[in-house]
């Protein structure tokens, strides 16, 4: 009998595939909560059960589960993406961005160079090392945005320089998707176009986005919220706000996919442009609410109530306002419809399809393992320097050589301003003096200010940790020899850099993290035959080697940054309690 075309018939599924199931999803939960409580790194456990449930492991899911895992995983993957440009601050981001580009491109730079030692390692060619640096030089976004938010420090701004940097490491590997998959394998294949194509593609898109918000979306948001009033109510509900928010999402996505850029970085922009909205509508609230609440107590009151609802926070019990609903933002419209599913169906189906993607039985080969070991150590190592650019040096001896040297400097001057007064003229000689008198009480008084300012500025400096406590303290010295009249106050300079080793290692550990880009990038140059010939049935021993270095790099990023973030929290809380710096000072603000 012929089965019909038309529908797909339901059958009902057999109780062992429904116990396997919720078995499955049952393990991904219960191992995420276990080890997030005790080393934040939650993920780790999920990437097991991926092994232990798929095909690497015990084959418990059949072919088409597993391609269904995969794929709603990658729905998964997207709305973490989402989450993680709704959760950055663009101020903070804007004050920022040189710095995060200097770790980008640190972050790709270096692996990328390390990789050619597969040359002698592994006997590759040049593209062969080319393709294994272009896997390791992404950083991948879902782990890093999880680790982030697990540790909660996605808002800090230790947080948006990991996660903006880790965009651009991303949105570079998705690049190297497309030139790898336009190399097809053979070398006489490449053009100027294969690369420069997809780079202008992903910036054109990136600064389209940008034109369009301010040039298209800007003016339209203010002509809607200046006749709000005129607005129906079916068009204020936190349910029409979903309905927007997810076709921008939808839209951009499908825009850039089809314009041959990453939707990955479709969906961060996405993140950041619903992030822009909601502070556009809160700013424009907050300013008519400054006007109104001159004239009015009670719209006063109201704005305050207003601006908290923006926020996501409540309003204070104590304070007397007329009941509303919450202004409906995405952020708000996230929390409410996405962020259930997504934190316990779809993002755990990520992580369980990564580890589904691991070759674990062909890896274990004696030769296989000890270079799979050493080029992840190498490739681990590429990713910590990165760190390098929070690491605050210390000129405390320099200064104090060159002070010492331009002393004598100091006296020549003093000996050219106390001059005999007889060589001024007789006329005007008394007020000249006078001048002259105090011209030398001023050089003199200088040096032992400046000592003074050097003592005070270095005390901090000799404990271990000089942090955001240390921006209010760096600026005493500078009011104590700036009071005399006549001279303007400094302006007060910005915090400096923490001299505590704790920021610089978190955002190292956090970008050695690989994942599903370097997957991708290995597994297409394998299919394509770049990683040369593979032996009947199995992989090459490049593409085993790679694959060697970005499983345990994804194994090691995030339990170290786990381990790491529980110490500094100890330390938080112990000095919370006796009082004393923050040990990650200003890039945990």
């Amino acid at each position: 009998m012929a089965v019909s075309e038309t529908a797909l018939p339901y059958d009902e599924p057999s109780i062992s595939t429904v116990l396997n199931l919720a078995g499955f999803l049952l393990a991904l939960n219960m191992v995420n909560a276990c080890l997030d409580k005790l080393l934040y790194c939650g993920l780790i456990g999920q990437l097991f059960i991926g092994i232990l449930w798929g095909t690497p492991g015990g084959k418990w899911l059949d072919r088409d589960t597993e391609t269904a895992i995969q794929q709603l995983g990658y729905l998964g993957l997207i709305m973490l993406v989402y989450e993680g440009g709704l959760s950055t601050s663009l101020p903070s981001v804007r004050a920022n961005l040189f710095l995060s580009i200097a770790v980008a491109l640190t972050g790709i730079g270096t692996p990328m160079a390390l990789s050619f030692i597969l040359m002698k390692l592994v006997s590759a060619t040049p593209l062969q090392a080319f393709s294994a640096g272009a896997a390791l030089s992404a950083t991948s976004l879902g782990t890093t945005f999880t680790i982030l938010s697990t540790t909660r420090l996605i808002k800090t701004r230790l947080g948006t320089i990991t996660t903006s940097a880790a965009m651009l490491d991303d949105v570079v590997g998705l690049v190297m998707v497309q030139i790898i998959t336009n190399l097809g394998g053979s070398s006489n294949s490449f053009s100027p176009v294969t690369v420069i194509r997809p780079i202008i593609v992903s910036l054109g898109f990136g600064v389209g986005v940008v034109l369009g918000c301010r040039l298209c979306i800007g003016p339209i948001l203010r002509m809607i919220f200046a006749k709000r009033d005129m607005i129906p109510g079916v068009m204020k509900t936190l349910q029409f706000a979903f309905l927007v928010y997810t076709c921008l999402l939808i839209g951009l996505i499908a825009g850039a996919t089809y314009a041959g850029t990453s939707s990955l970085f479709a969906a961060y922009l996405a993140g950041v442009m619903t992030s822009w909205i909601d502070d556009f509508f809160e700013g424009n609230l907050q300013r008519e609410c400054h006007v109104t609440s001159n004239t009015d107590d009670f719209a006063e009151s109201s704005c305050g109530n207003i601006a908290q609802d923006m926020q996501g926070r409540s309003t204070h019990p104590a304070a007397p306002s007329i009941p509303h609903e919450k202004t409906p933002t995405g952020k708000l419209a996230y929390e409410k419809y996405y962020a259930p599913p997504v934190s316990r169906v779809l993002t755990p189906l990520f992580f369980a399809s990564i580890g589904c993607a691991i070759p674990i039985t062909e890896m274990f080969n004696g030769i296989v393992v000890w270079k799979g070991i050493v080029y992840a150590v190498l490739m681990s190592i590429g990713k910590l320097v990165t760190g390098i650019w929070l690491v605050r040096l210390s000129f405390g001896r320099v200064s104090n050589v060159i002070r010492a040297l331009s002393t004598p400097c100091h006296y020549v001057a003093l000996f050219c301003t106390h001059m005999p007064k007889a060589e001024y003229g007789r006329k005007g000689s008394k007020d000249q003096g006078n001048r002259d008198g105090q011209a030398d009480n001023r050089s003199q008084e200088q040096p032992v200010a400046r000592g003074n300012e050097s003592e005070q500025q270095s005390g901090p400096d000799s404990n271990g940790g000089h942090e955001g406590h240390d921006g209010a303290g760096s600026n005493t010295p500078a009011k104590g020899h700036a009071g005399q009249p006549g001279q303007p106050a400094p302006s007060v300079s910005s915090p400096p850099k923490p001299k505590s080793l704790y920021p610089p290692s978190i955002l190292g550990l956090a970008m050695v993290a690989r994942g599903e880009v370097g997957y991708l990038v290995a597994s297409l140059a394998e299919s394509k035959g770049i990683f040369g010939e593979s032996p009947a049935g199995g992989s090459s021993e490049a593409y085993l080697v790679v694959i060697w270095a970005i499983s345990l790099c994804t194994l090691i990023g995030p339990i170290s940054v786990g381990t790491l973030v529980k110490r500094v929290k100890t330390l938080q809380q112990r000095r919370i309690n006796s009082g004393g710096p923050d040990p990650l000072g200003v890039w945990g603000i």
